[in-house]
């Protein structure tokens, strides 16, 4: 059982010492890494997926629960508690999803007949492109994978920490994942430059220069701009939707409203 993951500073891109003591999140907390391109971001999850030793380029140490992960735990996939989903993720097996799912299900030792189901069901909540069963993974799109992957690592590896490379450009329904998983007991981090993932997460670590900058906690403010910035993300998901379907962006289509 994960409780928590602390990371220790490492270096950043001068070679000088990032400035904090340490970082930890706790099981249940939603965190968003934002900076500029080349900032580090993807550097910092990076470290948390390889559960870093001060081995890497950064110099961190990540620990578990208060303790260095066992070599088992850093290096045998079955064991690993962390599931890191980015925009270039792919499936190389040429399986149908079905097959896929039950091939991951049962190398996790897990004999639920219909958890294969439940997860196609939560992926397409996640996208509007819909996976079926007999879809071959290597022709999915990269919304319907990057989908279907964030279902898997949830329902079948239920991994209790989950690290999501900017799924916002992946085409899938960011706000169905972040609520589905903001109420799960599981360490959720987003790199992201999308400002209603970043408002909608308990933590926002700033990244320049590849090291952390600052940590800002959620507050009551960016609740509700986090409010309003969904339903213009709403609004523009319609007018998306309408465009790639052909249609005319109609007056009426643009005074749309959400309740």
């Amino acid at each position: 059982m994960i409780k928590e993951i602390t990371i220790s500073p490492g270096e950043d891109k001068s070679r000088d010492k990032e400035n904090f003591d340490f970082i930890t999140f706790r099981a249940g907390e939603t965190i968003s890494i934002v900076g500029p391109t080349g900032s580090g971001k993807t550097a910092f999850i990076t470290d948390i997926e390889l559960m870093a030793q001060g081995d890497t380029s950064t110099k961190r140490v990540v620990t578990i629960n208060g303790k260095p992960p066992t070599d088992e735990t850093r290096y045998d996939p079955s064991l690993k508690p962390i599931a890191m989903i980015t925009q270039n993720t792919k499936c190389f097996a040429d399986l149908s999803v079905e097959e896929f799912l039950l091939i991951h299900a049962r190398a996790r030792k897990i004999t639920e007949k219909h958890l294969a189901v439940k997860t196609m069901e939560l992926a397409n909540k996640f996208t509007g492109e819909k996976i079926k069963k007999d879809n071959r993974v290597t022709v999915l799109s990269g919304g319907q994978t990057r989908s279907l992957l964030i279902a898997d690592a949830l329902m079948i590896g239920a991994a209790p920490i989950i690290l999501l490379d900017e799924i916002e450009n992946a085409g899938i329904f960011k706000q169905e994942v972040i609520e589905i998983i903001r109420n799960t007991s599981k360490i959720i981090i987003f790199v992201t430059h999308d400002p209603v993932i970043a408002l909608l997460t308990k933590k926002r670590l700033i990244m320049e220069n590849g090291a952390v900058k600052k940590i800002i906690v959620q507050n009551e403010a960016e609740t509700g701009a986090a409010k309003n910035l969904i339903e213009i993300d709403k609004r523009m998901g319609v007018i998306r939707d309408n465009l790639r379907a052909g249609y005319e962006i109609t007056k009426d289509l643009l005074n749309v409203s959400f309740a």
